[in-house]
């Protein structure tokens, strides 16, 4: 039961992700690259209406899911709701401030959620936590390495940096405290977490010195997320 219910929950995540990557998709085709002048800049005043529809959604999807609390699946379906509420208000809202580099971001973002859905689904909760934290990682640096440089947003983007590797540290705490609640089970393995947090400390503070350490370090984060995903992967078959 709890295996179908995971199940539920990842194949709504996914088609949550790929409406939403449509709508970027549409986004990048009208608005960033549109033909015309005018296209663009339909779109742009369009963007704060797809947000106000967005936080809307993302209401409804709350208190849906206060209304169906006792049943599970139907809870499910409204905090997806509200996830995508979410991701139409702020999304949107990004796109239009900062335009293809909000974008772009997004576009990352997007799929890799998509997979830490069915990772989180199908996976031990100690395996899911360290691959979060390397995706994670993997788009700070990416963040990193395309602002660090920035004349306006270099400084605050550094500091964010900074904030998330105390963040890990915090992470790796909780976790060894046995304060993560129903997250992490009392017995779990918090090897991987430990190394995952201390290796995207490592790369993330070695790239805070140099543009081109966060693109080496990021493909090396992305080395570490292939082998425990195929790891764990094996373990599981």
């Amino acid at each position: 039961m709890k295996r179908d219910d995971s199940l539920f929950g990842a194949t709504l995540f996914f088609f949550a992700a790929c409406l939403a990557e449509a709508y970027l998709m549409v986004l990048r085709k009208y608005y960033i690259h549109g033909d015309m002048v005018t296209q663009t800049l339909v779109w742009h005043d369009r963007l704060p209406v797809f947000a106000g529809l967005g936080a809307a959604v993302l209401v409804l999807g709350v208190v849906l899911s206060v209304l169906w609390k006792a049943d599970g699946r139907r809870r499910l379906i409204g905090w997806c709701l509200a996830g995508i509420g979410a991701f139409f208000a702020g999304g949107s809202l990004l796109i239009r401030a900062y335009q293809e580099p909000a974008l772009m971001l997004l576009s990352i973002v997007v799929p890799v959620l998509m997979v830490l859905s069915v990772l989180w689904a199908f996976y031990d909760r100690e395996c899911s936590i360290a691959l979060t934290v390397l995706s994670a990682s993997m788009i700070v640096l990416w963040v990193s390495r395309r602002l660090f440089s920035h004349l306006t947003l270099g400084v605050p983007v550094k500091v964010l940096s900074v904030v998330y590797i105390l963040l890990l540290a915090g992470l790796c705490w909780l976790a060894k405290g046995g304060k993560l609640g129903r997250l992490l089970p009392p017995k779990a393995d918090l090897m991987p977490i430990y190394a995952a947090s201390g290796l995207s400390a490592a790369a993330i503070v070695l790239a805070l010195f140099s543009a081109s350490m966060a693109y080496y370090a990021m493909w090396a984060l992305g080395v570490v997320f292939f082998a425990l995903a195929v790891y764990y992967t094996v373990q599981q078959l």
